[in-house]
């Protein structure tokens, strides 16, 4: 019997198929996988060695226990995670195993609050910022900063309860949304609402490895916002030669962030700002982009940065040298009204350009969507990739996916397309 040689790595929790699956197909080449999930498997099942079903995750200590039954049949290499709520416990499981893994970097990456304390002391570039526990702190703070600002809770993801305030009349409302804020899965979580100067400029993000401190960008996305005044991501575009990649001022700025966060070891996403006065540095998340941003790397320059994750996460050098320059984007679409019940929902593939990449479907038959703010991304109904030689090209593509996604019987323009809501970047 032949005998498999690939390293075993834990994964700590799957996620949407339509927007992950991608990265076990990439996984399973070099390892194989045992994957901790919340609730039961179901797709995961094609890809993996083993699962282990929990629930929601957030105590460790049943992790490192499963964890260590499975040590006692074979050797784990490493353990990862690209769920952002799951980042401590994936490198708290790390480190209990004796693998790759930094509570205390992560940490300083969850928390906003601590990001901004450990770039601070290091002089590294980024917007003012201070937590405020009322409305009356945040109008001072506010004031003090000079408007317009940006409200956000210091420990959320996928863009839940940023929004920008262009007026002081404008702050009691836009307070009592990001202080509103809560956790499906903690009912008793409040949030920290951080008060930070508002950045102009365009919006990027980086995903990157650090192996042994070492720090390589990997794929760098522009991204599209929409909805104000709420910071909705509504789209990404990635260029397989985009030139700040090389950007002396933006290397340095990565690597100044990641000395300052202790993160020497794994993959990060890096959201920063090309303000008037240099990049700025918006955030750092100690696990790989979502929305399908490595996806588009790997098909925009042949990287692929879940394999690069996973090496770092086990301890090998990973493999970063691109061997295309193509340009690759996402677009996602939301409904129109607030509370739509999704009666049908499909793409009319006829007659799409060679361009349109991947169609996925969000929402099915039945399921309740909102546009943002009451939706952020799980407002999301559908979503399209494109790749091409240029972003033109990619733009024309998605604008005639957004043409043939049916939804209700509505064409998608109907319904949203991301282009139409972009806004100051």
């Amino acid at each position: 019997m032949q005998t498999d040689d690939r390293p075993l790595l834990l994964v700590v929790r799957s996620g949407n198929k339509e927007l992950r699956e991608y990265l076990l197909r990439s996984l399973t080449r070099e390892y194989r996988v045992h994957m901790f999930v919340t609730g039961q498997a179901t797709w995961e099942h094609e890809y993996v060695q083993g699962v282990t079903e929990f629930g929601p995750m957030f105590d460790v200590a049943p992790l490192v226990e499963a964890a260590r039954e499975i040590i006692a049949r074979e050797p784990v290499a490493g353990v990862m995670t690209w769920d952002e709520a799951r980042t401590p416990q994936a490198a708290e499981l790390a480190r209990e195993l004796g693998l790759i893994g930094d509570p205390a970097a992560i940490a300083r990456c969850r928390d906003k609050h601590q990001t901004r304390l450990a770039l601070a002391a290091a002089g590294v570039a980024q917007p003012q910022s201070q937590p405020v526990a009322s409305l009356a702190e945040a109008a001072e703070v506010a004031a003090r900063f000079g408007y317009p600002v940006i409200l956000k809770p210091s420990e959320l993801a996928l863009s839940a309860g940023v929004i920008k305030v262009e007026r002081p009349e404008d702050l009691p409302a836009a307070y009592e949304f990001t202080n509103g804020q809560r956790h499906g899965a903690l009912p008793d979580w409040r949030p920290v609402v951080l008060l930070e100067e508002y950045v102009d400029g365009e919006e990027i993000s980086v995903d990157a490895v650090s192996h042994r401190g070492e720090l390589t960008p990997l794929c760098l996305a522009r991204k599209e916002i929409g909805y104000p005044p709420y910071c909705i991501e509504v789209g990404h575009y990635v260029h397989g030669d985009d030139p700040l990649l090389h950007d002396p001022e933006i290397l340095d700025l990565l690597r100044g962030a990641h000395a300052a966060l202790g993160f020497t070891d794994g993959v990060t996403h890096t959201e920063i700002k090309l303000s008037s006065r240099g990049p700025r540095i918006i955030e750092v998340n100690g696990r790989l982009g979502g929305d399908m941003i490595p996806y588009l790397g790997l098909r925009a320059t042949g990287v692929d940065v879940g394999l690069a994750a996973a090496a770092a996460a086990t301890g090998r050098a990973p493999e970063t040298a691109p061997d295309r320059k193509l340009v690759a984007a996402v677009r996602f679409f939301y409904p129109e009204q607030d509370g739509t019940r999704i009666e049908s929902i499909g793409f009319d593939r006829a007659g799409l350009p060679a361009a349109v990449d991947l169609t996925g479907l969000l929402a099915a038959p039945g399921d309740v969507r909102s546009a943002p703010p009451a939706g952020t991304v799980n407002g999301r109904v559908a979503f399209a990739t494109a790749v091409g030689q240029t972003a033109q090209e990619c733009r024309d593509a998605l604008d005639a996916a957004a043409a043939a996604l049916r939804v209700n019987g509505a064409a998608a323009q109907h319904v949203n397309g991301a282009a139409a809501q972009r806004v100051d970047r």
